[in-house]
């Protein structure tokens, strides 16, 4: 298994959608924490450690999930990720 798959894998277990929550957008497993709160307070500028701090149900490979998760979408040759859905 290659470095991306790992990568794909670990944002996989971490960040899931399903309906009942937040609308169906992306969240952090076990989290009403959304996938974009995450990708756009590193966008602010705020340190994990901030976010960490902000969202105490996060934890620090909810933040690399996120990473991995935006590293994967940016991909020229791949389509945007899908999110798995809860079933």
């Amino acid at each position: 298994m290659g470095h991306q798959d790992d990568r794909k894998k670990g944002y996989e277990e971490r960040i899931v959608r399903d309906p009942k929550t937040c609308g169906g957008e992306p969240v952090f497993r076990g989290t009403r924490v959304t996938l974009r709160t995450v990708l756009a307070s590193l966008a602010d500028g705020d340190t994990a450690n901030k976010i960490l701090a902000d969202f105490p149900s996060l934890k620090p490979e909810d933040i690399q999930a996120a990473i991995a998760f935006a590293a994967a979408s940016a991909e020229e040759d791949l389509p945007v990720p899908e999110v798995p859905h809860i079933r």
